[in-house]
């Protein structure tokens, strides 16, 4: 069973950037479209951002600009570069494949606390 293994997360100041890292498994990983989710305290979770397998990417407009998103398919990993980091982008995140508008390919894994806080 793939799983997928969330990284780089931590407490940061606001102005901040923190690097997350996502990594997957199986020989399907690459071919999917991978996108990164959070979630904050007493919120539904939400897609952030996402890529292609060919590298096209997409982003909400509330961190549209400050964040990048990229993966690197040899090593089966997926990125989300953060800069110019807000308190209210305080959330645990995490990755999965988007099917679709609700659905996602994978299990959850256990996530990343990102705390932005002065």
């Amino acid at each position: 069973q793939v799983q997928l293994v969330e990284s780089g997360g931590g407490l940061v100041q606001p102005g901040g950037s923190l690097r997350l890292s996502c990594a997957g498994s199986g020989s399907i990983f690459s071919l999917k479209t991978m996108g990164w989710y959070r979630q904050a305290p007493g919120k539904q979770r939400e897609l952030v951002a996402s890529v292609t397998s060919g590298g096209s990417t997409n982003y909400a407009d509330s961190v549209k600009g400050r964040f990048t998103i990229s993966r690197d398919n040899a090593k089966k990993t997926v990125y989300l570069q953060m800069n110019s980091l807000k308190p209210e982008d305080t959330a645990v995140y995490y990755c999965n494949a988007p099917e679709g508008s609700r659905l996602v390919f994978y299990s959850w894994g256990q996530g990343t606390q990102v705390t932005v806080s002065s």
